[in-house]
């Protein structure tokens, strides 16, 4: 019989299976991280019991994977203490740089999970995070293709 007459599935088989997440191997969060993963985990949990009073599996299946993620990284967290020491770059430091066009930026260096360059937080393992990181007030580093100089380093 050919394939066209056979029946195909409706819809939540494909979606049982899903691969896990990958991990990272970085593990360094700031306490505000760590808050902002318990918020996650426990709105996953939230909507897991939804989707299983609905019996939706495809959201079943995307919870479930999405919550094995969360609660990893959260056992995994190393959580890194604000910074006291505002002479050098550290994790959890605000930095201020200016670039040579006269613009300044300030980014908070934080963990893989909780950085998003459009609210002013990049993960410390970010090429910018790794050019600022150790740096003090008045160095220079390089930012894409050109130079800035940092200006302010705060907690």
């Amino acid at each position: 019989m050919s394939r066209a007459f056979v029946r195909e599935t409706e819809g939540g088989e494909a979606f049982e299976d899903l691969p896990d997440r990958a991990l990272s191997p970085h593990h360094l969060v700031t306490p505000s991280g760590l808050a902002q993963m318990d918020v996650e985990i426990a709105a996953l949990e939230q909507r897991l019991e939804q989707a299983k009073a609905a019996d939706d599996k495809a959201e079943l299946a995307r919870l479930s994977r999405d919550l094995r993620y969360w609660s990893a990284r959260r056992v995994s967290a190393e959580v890194v203490p604000h910074p006291r020491d505002t002479a050098h770059v550290r994790f959890g430091a605000r930095v201020t740089f200016e670039r040579e066009d006269g613009r300044r930026q300030t980014y908070r260096i934080v963990g893989e999970d909780e950085a998003d360059p459009a609210k002013g937080t990049i993960s410390y393992v970010s090429p910018l995070a790794q050019a600022l990181m150790g740096k003090e007030v008045g160095d220079v580093i390089p930012v894409g293709s050109t130079k800035a100089e940092i200006v302010e380093i705060t907690e």
